[in-house]
């Protein structure tokens, strides 16, 4: 048997953990539904869920362990956290972007991050974003950080120009 994952996220969904894992699934490289656990009786009276339906979702997205379980309406995804994709190009912050952000909330797209159609928040960010922001060159970082500001989805090139000035 694997070695567990010390700390392992868990996302509370009312009742979507099933198709949020096979839509995170579907979106990342490495990934795929590990194992499903479904509701019994025992419990019925504080849960309310159906027997049979599904409880909890074992899921990886790119070899990262996940959680969904199916608590009910109680909670809600807020941007309090987010999940940090990290990208080596273009093509690959435009692949997440557009995939996450499908059917999610349009109002919530600055600076990088999103909310996709679940609610959850996420940042898909270039990797070179950090060496720009962070340049010695306080000149140069305030630029590529200001321009960053500006945007919806991270474009590198138009950091790239920013920082250089």
């Amino acid at each position: 048997m694997p070695k567990l994952q010390k700390i392992t996220p868990c996302l509370w969904f009312d009742d979507q953990a099933e198709q949020a894992a096979a839509f995170y699934t579907g979106i990342f490289p490495n990934s795929r539904i590990v194992q499903v656990s479904r509701y019994g009786e025992a419990g019925r009276e504080r849960h309310g869920k159906l027997p049979g339906s599904v409880m909890i979702v074992a899921f990886e997205l790119d070899g990262q362990a996940f959680t969904a379980l199916n608590g009910g309406p109680v909670f809600k995804f807020n941007e309090a956290v987010s999940f940090q994709v990290s990208c080596d190009s273009q093509a690959e912050v435009d692949h997440y972007w557009e995939q996450l952000a499908a059917g999610g909330d349009a109002t919530a797209q600055r600076c990088g991050w999103l909310k996709d159609r679940y609610g959850v928040s996420w940042q898909v960010v270039p990797s070179v974003l950090p060496e720009l922001i962070n340049d010695p060159d306080a000149k140069k970082s305030q630029k590529a950080f200001e321009a960053m500001l500006h945007m919806t989805k991270i474009d590198i090139d138009e950091l790239k120009r920013a920082h250089a000035g």
